[in-house]
């Protein structure tokens, strides 16, 4: 299975997205991990998608409903819009569209994404999850900032 083009639609996914996923490698630019988790949804890469999602959100994600979603559609191909790897010193975004079959017909999940970088890794910040924060809590991304100077603004 290793030998196939990766989903990421960049390689063979040995080569590509593979290693991430394995943890042999973190991605280097927020577009690398947007492209792995575009593939580790269509690989059914549940650990992957929670573990590249912000350290603070993680506990608040519905693993059920992601692997429901990553099961249930046949992923075609990923488009990258446009990736801002620097909004700021620690902040990213990409623009994409996942396309996918949902079993009735071909669909298009267009985001505009926001990802942050701790530790030397990034993550995914995802507007979904039904968190309690409040602004003057600790950043939900690990940066030791408050939540209002830190990743607030790009949820």
């Amino acid at each position: 299975m290793s030998e196939s083009n990766c989903p990421c639609g960049l390689g063979m996914y040995a080569s590509c997205c593979q290693p991430l996923h394995l943890g042999q490698m973190k991605a280097q630019s927020a577009e690398q991990l947007m492209r792995s988790r575009y593939s580790a949804f269509a690989k059914h890469e549940i650990d992957y998608i929670v573990k590249t999602t912000t350290l603070g959100q993680q506990q608040a994600l519905d693993v059920a409903a992601i692997a429901d979603w990553s099961q249930s559609n046949q992923w075609l191909k990923l488009e990258i819009v446009q990736a801002k790897e620097k909004i700021d010193k620690n902040h990213a975004q990409v623009e994409f569209k996942a396309h996918y079959h949902d079993g009735k017909q071909a669909q298009v999940h267009h985001e505009v994404s926001h990802f942050v970088r701790h530790d030397g890794a990034w993550y995914f910040l995802d507007p979904t999850t039904d968190m309690q924060i409040t602004m003057k809590q600790p950043c939900i991304c690990g940066s030791g900032k408050k939540f209002k100077q830190c990743c607030a603004q790009y949820l």
